[in-house]
């Protein structure tokens, strides 16, 4: 059976990996699995919200009885193996090739525009 120290360093564990792989921020971990939102898989903010369950159950001494230890225990290692496989460096490099794509893109729309126009107007 876990313990509410044990689930409290868990907790501190999962929040620093969630802010060193994606930058998200919170008071505790259901606030920072929250702000983390889409840039989880389904499954895993479903694991991280049963873990956050059991943190904040854990709290309470009746309520911390009623967890299941294997289940918290899976939870929590789902959770940090996918963020163990999250590369930041990879992912800074696809922000910065999306984002040079969208600009490359619009410039072109924009110069195909121009020469449409150009054309229209009888200067082509």
């Amino acid at each position: 059976m876990l313990d509410q120290k044990d689930l409290e360093t868990k907790a501190r564990e999962m929040q620093r990996g969630l802010q060193a792989k994606l930058g998200v921020q919170g008071r505790d971990v259901s606030h920072a699995l929250a702000r983390a939102g889409r840039r989880l898989p389904a499954r895993v903010r479903r694991e991280g919200k049963v873990f956050a369950q059991a943190a904040f159950m854990a709290r309470n001494p009746k309520m911390a009885r009623r967890l299941e230890g294997a289940t918290v225990q899976s939870a929590y290692d789902r959770v940090m193996e996918h963020l163990a496989g999250i590369d930041v460096a990879e992912r800074r490099k696809d922000r910065w090739l999306g984002l040079a794509a969208n600009v490359a893109f619009n410039l072109m729309c924009v110069a195909v525009a121009f020469i449409t126009f150009l054309w229209w107007r009888g200067y082509v």
